[in-house]
């Protein structure tokens, strides 16, 4: 069992803009730019600007109304994509072979010339505030949001990503293309392209559209939170359902435990039923419909998080028996056997998941603007197999003791 692979080739244009282009076989495309800017950046009277940005930049250019660029790609077939983190944005096309030029043309005018439309705005507003809205109705989704606010205290990562609606009222046409100028900068990005066109034609296309942009870079200071004391926090809501977030805060995605905290983390929470979570609270006792773990990793720091719903009255119950199969993992070393059977399972998900281009797309991109190149799948499944007893026994205990959010 081998995963997806293929040759992957960088370049950078005289403006600072990197390119990172992946060549593999295959009748679908993906391109795009990884912007490095998300809602960690924002100034703290235009929380969510990033995100209403992202939104807004397919709103018309000095050339093209909203009607125009929504059916660039649309009409080959192909789509236009977006989405922003605590500290990216990616803008993106995923199109059928054969549209290169199509789509790196259009993506290139949307970075360097959206105008930003004042009525479209206002129509966005409407979806943005929806959006907000849609959150405040799903507590297993808002409940991270509400938990990143607690275990950031004190940092622009605490702020959620889409902003409050005050501060989206006054988003204009002026504000949102002062952020586009100050953060779509050629040295804070990275070209991406996956597909099966030659390289050395791809950076020769994005050369032509990217070579006019060319925007200073202004420079940015990001603090890394101070780590806060755990906390222990319950909320009451009208809700049928207990939610709970365990999670604490972890090394970010330069650290050399990556792999661990990423094995880790599978082996509790991860998508298969056999997880040490899902065995402990669903299947032997029934308590939870589900529970999953989960890593995110930042540019200089990283959360580690359980979710889980219940009834109420099992809330603390689940809560123990968390804290009991992480404290087996930080107090006993795993069998040789059950650690390689734990790699055995992960390698086989990432081969699988490897199959995913447009997945495969973006993590090429994120890991090129942060870390300057792209691990193949191989290169990953082999930091996995590195991964030793003691390492997961030393992570275990470094998570401990959880914090805990629950809303019921």
């Amino acid at each position: 069992m081998s995963p997806v692979e293929h040759k992957i080739y960088y370049a950078t244009l005289p403006t600072g803009l990197r390119m990172v282009v992946a060549k593999r076989d295959s009748v679908v495309e993906h391109c795009g730019v990884a912007v490095n800017a998300g809602s960690r950046d924002e100034a703290p009277d235009r929380y969510g600007l990033a995100h209403f940005v992202e939104h807004t930049i397919f709103k018309g250019t000095r050339r093209r109304k909203a009607w125009h660029i929504l059916n660039r790609m649309e009409l080959v077939g192909g789509e236009l994509n977006a989405y922003t983190t605590k500290e990216e944005t990616l803008l993106y096309s995923t199109f059928p072979a054969g549209n290169l030029v199509r789509a790196v043309e259009l993506i290139s005018n949307l970075v360097e010339d959206s105008r930003f439309p004042g009525v479209e705005l206002d129509r966005e507003r409407l979806v943005v505030a929806d959006e907000i809205d849609s959150y405040l109705d799903v507590p297993s989704e808002g409940i991270f949001d509400d938990f990143e606010e607690l275990i950031f205290a004190g940092s622009p990562l605490a702020h959620n990503i889409l902003g409050d609606k005050s501060s989206l009222a006054h988003f204009d046409s002026d504000i949102c293309r002062a952020y586009l100028e100050k953060f779509y900068t050629p040295g804070e990005m990275v070209f991406f392209y996956s597909g099966p066109e030659q390289p050395e034609k791809v950076m020769k296309v994005a050369e032509k559209y990217f070579a006019s942009l060319s925007r200073p870079d202004v420079g940015r200071k990001r603090e890394t939170p101070v780590i806060l004391e755990p906390f222990d926090v319950v909320r009451r809501i009208d809700t049928h359902q207990a939610h709970t977030v365990l999670g604490a805060r972890v090394e970010g995605m330069m650290s050399a435990d990556r792999f661990a905290m990423a094995l880790l983390t599978n082996m509790l929470g991860g998508p298969g039923m056999n997880s040490l979570l899902n065995v402990a609270l669903r299947e032997r006792r029934g308590l939870v419909y589900t529970v999953d773990a989960g890593t995110t990793l930042m540019s200089d720091t990283g959360l580690f998080t359980i979710y889980f719903g219940c009834d109420e009255e099992d809330v603390e119950r689940c809560i123990r028996l968390v804290n009991s199969v992480i404290g087996r993992l930080a107090n006993e070393s795993l069998s040789v056997r059950r650690l390689a059977e734990a790699k055995k399972q992960y390698a086989g998900q990432l081969t699988i998941a490897s199959v995913n281009s447009e997945q495969g797309a973006i993590s090429m991109a994120r890991s090129t603007l942060y870390r300057g190149s792209a691990m193949s799948s191989a290169e990953v499944i082999d930091a996995i197999n590195s991964v030793t007893a003691d390492d997961i026994r030393r992570i275990s205990q470094s998570i401990l003791p959880l914090s805990r959010l629950t809303l019921q």
